[in-house]
């Protein structure tokens, strides 16, 4: 990832929430400003849109440490074209985080030190070998088998 979009995402992370909190809309009481939109049947400024998810995905992968998932992130935000990002956004990136999923869970069985009950968690979901198997276990069942 370039130094620069590193430190660009990592403010505009930060600063989000201060700028929105402390607009004049808001310290004055007043609604915020509507937009009004015509209906056009598609997303205005899709390219945009999907742009700003996978800058958003990027920022979860990095804390993660998921590689493919920021690798491929990386490689669409530098020259991805509009329809490589929907179709990444739609099918990529459920197959990139599963990658990174079962990784994760493989190191966490390297580890010698965990319960046997984690371990046979982790070795169920690697047998089903299904995205939804690995996310389900990293998000939840890593943690119910620990206790």
């Amino acid at each position: 990832m370039r130094p620069t979009r590193a430190v660009l995402l990592v403010a505009a992370t930060a600063l989000t929430p201060a700028l929105l909190f402390t607009a004049p809309a808001f310290a004055t009481g007043s609604p915020a400003p509507t937009a009004t939109v015509e209906a056009t049947g598609s997303r205005l400024d899709q390219p945009d849109d999907d742009r700003v998810a996978i800058a958003h995905i990027l920022f979860l992968a990095t804390q993660n440490g998921d590689k493919r998932v920021i690798r491929e992130a990386n490689e669409l935000l530098d020259d991805g074209t509009p329809d490589e990002m929907r179709a990444w956004l739609e099918t990529g990136y459920r197959l990139a985080q599963a990658e990174d999923d079962a990784v994760y869970t493989a190191r966490l069985l390297a580890d010698p030190t965990i319960s046997p009950a984690l371990r046979a968690a982790a070795n169920a979901a690697l047998d089903d070998g299904t995205p939804e198997a690995l996310r389900h276990f990293r998000e939840t069942t890593q943690y119910e088998a620990a206790n």
